[in-house]
């Protein structure tokens, strides 16, 4: 009899519990629309690009690609998708990456979810006027990526930052905005 008392009395707990969370639990329509209010601050991302990009290597040879780069809205605009794909002169991809930027109500950040090169990581993504910068934290260096947009056109730039030395360009991008995609959101599973 005391056992099932016990087993009776953790249901009611899982009940009462579960039914406390369901009446505790906001909203999400006003965290989506923070969400979305504070993406439309890269919007000019947004579209189908194409240029030139260039790589210094550590022996100060110039190696330069086409880089593409498509980029849209996603969940109704809260998050933005991107892939970069970087052409070597014969038309082989010897660069692709992909990404995603989120913003947290809760904290006010930003940040980039990136897969490239084999790797994976979350980066703070710091809207500017007109573009935008992240950094890479790699041990006492710093990986800084600045970008600015305007007119069509989107300038990037790579620098290694150690403490107390002058930066080191290793990367500079210039494309041109292509046009609008309907990436990713488009050609969704139907329900039927």
């Amino acid at each position: 009899m005391q056992t099932k008392s016990i087993i009776l009395a953790l249901l009611l707990t899982a009940v009462l519990g579960a039914d406390c969370l369901a009446q505790t639990r906001a909203d999400p329509t006003m965290r989506i629309a923070a969400q979305q209010q504070a993406m439309l601050k890269l919007k000019m991302m947004d579209g189908t690009w194409r240029g030139n990009a260039s790589t210094f290597l550590p022996n100060g040879e110039k190696h330069q690609i086409t880089q593409t780069e498509r980029i849209g809205p996603f969940l109704d605009g809260a998050v933005k998708v991107i892939e970069g794909r970087g052409y070597e002169a014969d038309g082989k991809v010897s660069f692709n990456a992909f990404g995603t930027v989120s913003f947290d109500v809760a904290s006010n950040v930003y940040t980039l979810h990136s897969y490239a090169h084999g790797f994976v990581g979350d980066y703070v993504l710091t809207p500017t006027t007109d573009g935008f910068s992240w950094d890479i934290p790699a041990g006492p260096m710093t990986i800084r990526y600045t970008a600015v947009i305007k007119e069509g056109v989107w300038k990037e730039v790579g620098d290694r930052i150690m403490p107390n030395k002058e930066a080191v360009r290793f990367f500079e991008m210039e494309l041109k905005r292509l046009g609008d995609t309907t990436w990713p959101a488009a050609a969704a599973v139907s329900f039927q």
